[in-house]
């Protein structure tokens, strides 16, 4: 790994949320909070959920950077590409399950704000970009999964939801 593919793996981040906030910021409070069945997840829990992603991740990446973990050279990458396969559902770990609680779009793109900003500055204080590759962390989906993989995993992980919000959109605004 190098510098250059952190540049792009930052710019995959940035592009993903710049589309994730197009698809969002219009949103009425009511559009936002509305459910397209009893238990599905509203807009807002969806964001909501994407930001309790983000900062775990972003905690399991600090992590994996401070302590001697397993290295990836003891740990095959795995086939992160499948998050784009909606077909496949996975039911999301307890601490990233979101709030019943309603939302407000200022804070939806507040917290998004707050847990991008927070990956990013962990991120851009990377000396060694060659530890992404080299050390891995336990992932609650794939299992052991070296860093880099932690922020692609990011990025899919926020295409997916972001083709979820589109199908509630068209459901919600018949």
């Amino acid at each position: 790994m190098d510098l250059e593919s952190i540049k792009v793996m930052i710019k995959k981040l940035m592009e993903t949320r710049s589309r994730l906030l197009r698809e969002v910021t219009a949103l009425s409070y009511g559009e936002l909070n509305r459910k397209p069945k009893k238990n599905a997840w509203s807009i807002g829990q969806v964001c909501h959920h994407l930001y309790l992603t983000e900062r775990a991740f972003t905690e399991a990446i600090i992590y994996g950077l401070k302590k001697n973990t397993i290295h990836s050279n003891e740990v095959e990458p795995k086939p992160i590409h499948l998050l784009n396969d909606r077909s496949k559902k996975a039911d999301a770990p307890e601490m990233v399950i979101p709030s019943e609680t309603a939302f407000v779009i200022q804070q939806v793109i507040f917290m998004l704000e707050e847990s991008r900003g927070k990956l990013l500055d962990v991120l851009n204080r990377i000396e060694d970009e060659s530890s992404l590759k080299e050390k891995a962390v336990k992932h609650p989906v794939f299992g052991y999964l070296p860093l880099y993989q932690w922020i692609e995993t990011e990025y899919l992980h926020e295409q997916r939801h972001i083709e979820q919000i589109k199908e509630i959109k068209s459901f919600i605004l018949q």
